[in-house]
C-alpha cells in the first residue's frame, strides 16, 4: 500500500468505486418507506438539487396583533413526475412581510423548517411542534371564535392544511359518536336561546330601558325626556 503524506486540512472525502460497482449502484435521489396508517414517507437524498421551478401555495396570515399581514408560501417537489407513482413533497417555505419586527425569527424559522422539508422522512412533527408554542403575553381569537395561541402555532396550522391537501396528512374527522353528542348539544343550546328574554337581543341603543306601554327595550332620553323608539310614547306628553 502506498503512503500519502497530507500537509492540508481535509475538507471532504467519498469512497473511490470500480467501473462495475459503479454501474451496479442505483443513483436515486430519493427512496420510499410505507408507513402504517399513515403516507408513505420519503427519503430524500441529502445530494437533491432544487429544480428550476417548484409548485406551492400561499396563505395569507392576518392577525390582531399585527397590523401588517403575513403571507406563507410553501413550495412542493414533485417526484415521479408524469408516472402513476407521481407525488408532491414539501419542499421550501418562505413568509413575508412587512413588519419588520418579526424579520429575525422569521429567517430563522423559515431556513429551519425548509431544511426538515428538503432532507425528507417523516415531516409532520413540525405541526405538533409548531402548534404547541404559547405566546407569554397571551394569543388571540380568529374569526369564528378559533382561540391561537402564538403566530408561530397559527404557522403550525397552515403547515398542516398543506400537509393535508398535498395528502401527506389524512384530515382528522369526528366518529359517529362524536357527531351525535355534538348535534345533541347544539340543539340544547339552541332551545335554551330561545327561552332568554327581550333584554338579551335589541335592534335598538345600548342602555335602552323597557317601555311600559308597548313591553319593548326601545326607552331612551331625548332632549332631556325619556321616550320611547318603538311606539312614540313619551314621559313628557
Amino acid at each position: 500500500m502506498d503512503r500519502l503524506k497530507i500537509d492540508k486540512k481535509i475538507v471532504s472525502y467519498a469512497v473511490n468505486q470500480t467501473a462495475d460497482q459503479a454501474d451496479e449502484t442505483p443513483k436515486t435521489e430519493y427512496r420510499r418507506e410505507p408507513v402504517d396508517g399513515g403516507a408513505e414517507v420519503i427519503r430524500m437524498h441529502e445530494k437533491l438539487e432544487r429544480p428550476e421551478m417548484l409548485v406551492g401555495s400561499t396563505y395569507k396570515v392576518k392577525t390582531p396583533v399585527s397590523d401588517h399581514a403575513m403571507y406563507v408560501t410553501i413550495n412542493d417537489i414533485i417526484l415521479n413526475e408524469g408516472t402513476e407513482h407521481e407525488k408532491r413533497r414539501p419542499f421550501e417555505i418562505f413568509i413575508n412581510s412587512k413588519n419588520l419586527d418579526h424579520y429575525q425569527w422569521i429567517v430563522a424559522l423559515t431556513r429551519i423548517i425548509s431544511a426538515v422539508f428538503r432532507k425528507g422522512g417523516d415531516v409532520t412533527f413540525l405541526v405538533d411542534e409548531l402548534k404547541a408554542v404559547f405566546d407569554p403575553r397571551g394569543g388571540y381569537w380568529q374569526p369564528g371564535g378559533k382561540f391561537m395561541p402564538s403566530i408561530i402555532a397559527e404557522l403550525g396550522y397552515i403547515v398542516e392544511k398543506h400537509l393535508i391537501a398535498i395528502g401527506l396528512l389524512g384530515q382528522q374527522e369526528l366518529d359517529e359518536g362524536q357527531r351525535r353528542l355534538i348535534a345533541e348539544k347544539r340543539a340544547e343550546f339552541e332551545e335554551s336561546q330561545k327561552q332568554t328574554d327581550a333584554f338579551s337581543r335589541s335592534d335598538y341603543p345600548e342602555g335602552a330601558q323597557l317601555c311600559s306601554k308597548c313591553n319593548t327595550v326601545a326607552l331612551v332620553m331625548m332632549d332631556g325626556c325619556m321616550t320611547c323608539l318603538s311606539c312614540g310614547d313619551s314621559k313628557c306628553g
